[in-house]
């Protein structure tokens, strides 16, 4: 499973691992089995866990005071999940994550982050584009949910992520979207008539 994640890697960064590298990446990183609907981390604790998705899915969500769920990111294979602001500083997250699927990752821990890792230049580099890129993806969703109708949103996901779509359910997806699930139906059933 070690070769998702150095394959993943060495896909993101200029400069290939090295064998050091990647000898102390399988020391350090460790395998995590979550099974469907068992939390990786709930709202309150503080991250203490970064995961890199091997096989399965994840959803991250918060929960509003109807106990309504309320979807902000959604993960598959060869995503990171976490809160990294919680794993970087240490504050308790406001989120939960949880397995859709029965889910495999590659864990690290912060300890292991700080004392092990993190002065290889091939993880800040690698670090600099997760951060750049996630800046970027949040830009555009905050774009899309002031700006875009509901059916340009759906569309918008259908084009980046259409693997979503037989991965999630309609009341997920509906709810990443910032919409009810009779809103994303008539959506769809609107479209297929056209």
């Amino acid at each position: 499973m070690i070769g998702n994640l150095i394959e993943y890697i060495n896909s993101k960064i200029d400069s290939k691992l090295t064998e050091s590298d990647i000898d102390l990446l399988s020391e350090t990183f460790h395998l995590k089995r979550i099974r469907k609907h068992q939390y990786f981390i709930q709202s309150g604790d503080v991250c203490k866990i970064a995961g890199f998705i091997v096989k399965g899915a994840l959803k991250k969500y918060t929960i509003d005071n109807l106990g309504k769920e309320n979807i902000l990111e959604l993960y598959i294979e060869n995503w990171w999940a976490g809160d990294k602001e919680s794993f970087m500083i240490g504050t308790p997250t406001p989120y939960y994550i949880d397995a859709y699927e029965d889910t495999d990752l590659l864990v690290i821990t912060k300890e292991d982050f700080n004392n092990k890792l993190s002065k290889l230049s091939c993880l800040t580099e690698l670090n600099n584009a997760l951060t750049e890129r996630q800046s970027f993806q949040l830009m555009k969703r905050l774009y899309s949910s002031q700006t875009l109708t509901a059916e340009q949103r759906l569309e918008q996901l259908q084009n980046t992520h259409p693997e979503f779509f037989q991965r999630f359910p309609q009341h997920i997806i509906a709810s990443y979207l910032g919409m009810t699930k009779e809103t994303l139906s008539r959506i769809r059933s609107n479209a297929l008539k056209k």
